[in-house]
């Protein structure tokens, strides 16, 4: 009895689509440092970065910039003199985070809160 064989509609089609056409409307993006971390970020982002001095609606420059991407990437004495550009959008705190302490046998129970204190920013523009 000769078996026939099923081809289902997925395999017709290949595999799925990415459902974000983000790279190919804002090719240009630029890794950042700033608080201890870094960011990759892109035109129109908004992003959290950790407390800066300044009010929202102030303009901020990001001058620590580790590579820029887009046709090809720079890194290293290629992105010396490039920036970021950025709106700051507010400022706030995060969710609370509870610190706990205990030592079993000895009755020592510590709790803690904790808010860490964030700026929002929006990028504007990658000066490379």
């Amino acid at each position: 009895m000769p078996h026939d064989v099923v081809i289902s509609d997925f395999a017709k089609a290949g595999p799925p689509k990415s459902a974000s056409n983000f790279y190919r409307r804002c090719p240009m993006y630029a890794i950042i440092a700033t608080g201890g971390k870094q960011y990759k970020v892109s035109e129109g982002d908004t992003i959290k970065v950790e407390k800066l001095n300044v009010e929202a609606g102030d303009a901020v420059t990001f001058d620590d910039v580790l590579a820029v991407g887009g046709d090809k990437l720079l890194v290293g004495d290629d992105v010396k003199k490039a920036s970021v550009s950025a709106t700051v959008v507010e400022n706030g705190k995060g969710k609370k985070v509870i610190v706990y302490h205990y030592k079993r046998k000895s009755g020592y129970h510590k709790k803690n809160g904790h808010r860490q204190a964030y700026t929002q920013v929006k990028i504007d523009k990658i000066n490379a």
